[in-house]
C-alpha cells in the first residue's frame, strides 16, 4: 500500500518504520505549512498537494490536525485511519467527519489505541449495557503538558496517588485531548461518550500507563486492566496506540480479518 501520514511525531515515526518494514511505501507527509522542510520531497503543507495515488492516509497528529484536515482528505476519497479519537467527543467535528466520508465515498477508521477488549465492549452493546467506567492512571510525568498540571504537583509527587478527574467520557476528551482518546475509544465502543464515565489518575508509584475498562450488563460483568509502556521519545505516546495503527493498516489487506 502506498501511505500518507499526519504529522511526524512519536506515534508516527513508530508506524511508519514498521510498516516500510512490512513493505507497504510512504508517500507523503502532511505538516502545517510552516512545518516542511524545504529539499524534503515527502513533506507537504495542504491536502491539496497530497499525491492523488495514495492507499491511505494515517492520522497520528491530534484533535486539531484531525478536525482541520480530516474532513478534506475524506472529501478527497481518501480513507483515513487516526488515532485521535476524542475528537469525535465534539459533534461539530464528528458531524463534517461523517459527512466528509459520505461526499468522498470513503471510510474514517478508527485504531483501537492503547486499550484492548473493545471488541468484548462491542458485542456487550448489542444486548444491554448498564455502567461502563474507564479508569487510567499514569506516573506523574505522563500527564505533563494536560490540565493536571493545574490541579495537581506533579513535580512534587513523590508517593501516592491523585484523582484529577471524574466525569464522563465527553468531558474527558474535551478538557484532555492528548490524553484522553483511550476513553473515547472505550465511549464509542460501549455506551457512548456521555454515558460512559471516567477516572483520570496521576500515580507516583507506578512506572507504567494502567488503563482498566469494568463494564456489567445482560452479558453479565467484565474488567480489563493493560500495563502499556510509553514510546521512548515520547511518556505521553502509548507505544500500543502506535501498534495499533500498524494493525488497522495489516487488516486492511487481509482476506481473512478477526
Amino acid at each position: 500500500m502506498k501511505i500518507g501520514f499526519i504529522g511526524k511525531g512519536a506515534i508516527a515515526r513508530y508506524a511508519w518504520a514498521a510498516l516500510k518494514a512490512h513493505g507497504h511505501e510512504i508517500g507523503a507527509v502532511l505538516l502545517r505549512p510552516d512545518h516542511v522542510s524545504s529539499g524534503t520531497s515527502l513533506e507537504v503543507g495542504s491536502v491539496s498537494a497530497l499525491p492523488t495515488d495514495l492507499d491511505i492516509v494515517i492520522d497520528c497528529a491530534g484533535h486539531e490536525a484531525l478536525a482541520t484536515y480530516g474532513p478534506q482528505i475524506l472529501a478527497r476519497g481518501l480513507n483515513l485511519i487516526t488515532v485521535s479519537l476524542g475528537a469525535l467527543a465534539d459533534t461539530k467535528i464528528e458531524t463534517a467527519l461523517a459527512q466528509a466520508a459520505r461526499d468522498g465515498g470513503s471510510k474514517l477508521h478508527l485504531a483501537s489505541g492503547a486499550i484492548g477488549a473493545l471488541d468484548c465492549l462491542s458485542a456487550a452493546r448489542a444486548g444491554k449495557l448498564t455502567s461502563v467506567t474507564y479508569t487510567g492512571r499514569k506516573p506523574p510525568r505522563g500527564w505533563k503538558g494536560s490540565p493536571a498540571e493545574v490541579k495537581l504537583d506533579l513535580d512534587g509527587m513523590i508517593e501516592g496517588a491523585a484523582v484529577h478527574f471524574e466525569g464522563s467520557a465527553r468531558a474527558a476528551a474535551l478538557e484532555y485531548p492528548k490524553n484522553a482518546n483511550v476513553a473515547a475509544a472505550v465511549a464509542l465502543a460501549g455506551l457512548g461518550f456521555d454515558d460512559t464515565q471516567v477516572r483520570l489518575i496521576a500515580d507516583a508509584s507506578i512506572g507504567q500507563n494502567i488503563h482498566e475498562v469494568t463494564a456489567q450488563g445482560d452479558f453479565g460483568q467484565f474488567s480489563f486492566q493493560i500495563s502499556g509502556h510509553s514510546l521512548p521519545d515520547n511518556p505521553r505516546s502509548s507505544a500500543l496506540a502506535a501498534m495499533s495503527v500498524v494493525s488497522k493498516v495489516n487488516q486492511l489487506e487481509q482476506s481473512i480479518v478477526l
